[in-house]
């Protein structure tokens, strides 16, 4: 059978056997081979079966699968690389008059593949009283906060409602436009060290704060009115880690050693009339919780490190478990094992359903949750401050004034492929970095300074 004979079903089942490079020779041969070659089976696929995380129908510019392709892995290669001038830009963002203590992306992660100009928003949170939104691309300010009568320490942003949440040191929590700067709301806790966590239920943002007498409240993100009240420990500060991936679960970690974790229920945070069963039984943990983590692909498992005398991690799943009469939440133990170092940890990060990565000092370890030790990194010299961890990338910050870029080798995979740093300037100014982000075209670092006045280090892509 000659190749002009063949019906254009039967060229498409054989173009499915070709790699992207050779797809794209195959279109240029004739009319017949373009037209099959363009496919939006084809090119769906191969979406498909690289990241497994792609809509291209809330992106705007992108309106095939063939384009969104060769545009995403266009940006991957260019991160993977990671060229100065070539495949990125740096800038450094200045403005703040003292200690950046955390920052959030505003910008939802959907703009990243869209054609044309991309601006990434990220907000930032001081000690000299100020909320600031930046644009990462520009490396401008684009709004800030008057001066607050007491220092940021938190912030929450919620980027679908373009909103941003902060907590000063005397619990007083507001909410700010994340266009205009505009402060929209504010609710006191009464309390000088508080957290926050952030979940949405049927497209309904929610704010959750947890106090240092032990107390927890559920505001609405979108006025900060209160929904619940519930004290949890008694004169005992509370502790929150992120909520679960399924959205359904946040720990509560107590910062007294007498009293176990707990696992709260969001659903019922926000239905107070059912709180008997917010709450799980007590986590067999009784030592102090170093570090908590949720595994992203699993719905509710949750990773935490404590310490007696030896490094633990105790991994459990968290599930609802329903009798004829009642509902009881059970903390389920998937895994235990002792770490061998006795160097403090300072950070810990889930990914997939089994992999643990834990920075020790100034090396990157990455564990089974059965305590494995799958890859070791030893890229730093100076102690990691940070870890981000997606399902693309990792990127790692130290007190060395540089970023390390790692990637994964498949969104199933457990092995990380060491790229490269991103420097982040002269000791002469900064002592180094102590926390990252990244949004997918972007990666944004915070820079001690020696002078006290942190500063914001943005790696653009080039798209």
């Amino acid at each position: 059978m000659s190749a002009e004979s063949l019906t254009l079903d039967c060229i498409i089942h054989l173009f499915s056997y070709l790699e992207v490079p050779d797809l794209l020779r195959a279109a240029q041969v004739n009319k017949a081979w373009n037209g099959a070659a363009e496919t939006t089976f084809l090119w769906r696929n191969m979406c498909l079966k690289r990241w497994a995380f792609c809509n291209i129908s809330v992106i705007p510019g992108i309106h095939s699968w063939k384009k969104y392709y060769l545009h995403r892995s266009n940006l991957e290669s260019k991160m993977t690389s990671g060229q100065p001038s070539v495949d990125y830009t740096c800038k450094a963002i200045r403005g703040h008059n003292g200690v950046i203590h955390e920052m959030a992306y505003l910008s939802e992660n959907e703009h990243m593949f869209a054609t044309g100009k991309v601006n990434s928003t990220i907000c930032t949170v001081s000690s000299d009283g100020t909320v600031r939104a930046w644009n990462v691309q520009e490396g401008k300010q684009i709004w800030s906060s008057p001066q607050q009568e007491f220092p940021l320490v938190n912030i929450i942003t919620f980027p679908a409602f373009n909103l941003a949440a902060t907590a000063d040191t005397q619990g007083t929590i507001k909410l700010w436009h994340g266009t205009t700067g505009e402060e929209l709301s504010t609710f006191s806790v009464s309390s000088t060290s508080c957290c926050m966590v952030a979940y949405t239920i049927k497209n309904n943002p929610f704010l959750m704060v947890g106090t240092e007498e032990g107390s927890l409240y559920t505001l609405a993100a979108t006025d900060l009115s209160q929904i619940l009240y519930k004290k949890v420990f008694k004169n005992c500060g509370i502790q929150l880690s992120l909520c679960s991936p399924d959205g359904q679960w946040i720990l509560v970690c107590p910062s007294d050693t007498a009293f176990s974790p707990k696992v709260f229920n969001t659903y019922y945070a926000t239905q107070p009339e059912d709180d008997d069963v917010m709450l799980s039984s007590p986590l067999p943990i009784t030592n102090h919780c170093q570090v908590m983590s949720w595994l992203p692909a699993e719905s509710a498992r949750i990773a935490i490190l404590h310490k007696n005398e030896m490094f633990h991690i105790d991994s459990f799943d968290i599930v609802i478990e329903k009798s004829k009469y009642k509902k009881n939440v059970t903390a389920k133990q998937v895994a235990s094992f002792t770490l061998p170092a006795q160097e403090q940890m300072t950070s810990m990060k889930g990914f997939g359903k089994q992999t643990l990565l834990i920075a020790t000092g100034p090396e990157l370890t990455v564990y089974s949750l059965s305590g494995t030790v799958l890859m070791a990194f030893k890229d730093h010299h100076k102690i990691i401050t940070s870890i981000w961890v997606d399902p693309f990338h990792v990127v790692t910050s130290s007190m060395d004034l540089s970023l390390r870029v790692y990637f994964w080798k498949n969104y199933k995979s457990s092995l990380l492929t060491s790229c490269y740093h991103l420097l982040g300037g002269s000791h002469r100014w900064s002592s180094g970095f102590t926390s990252v982000a990244c949004d997918d075209v972007s990666i944004v670092g915070i820079v001690a300074g020696i002078d006290g006045k942190d500063i914001l280090r943005a790696y653009s892509f080039h798209l």
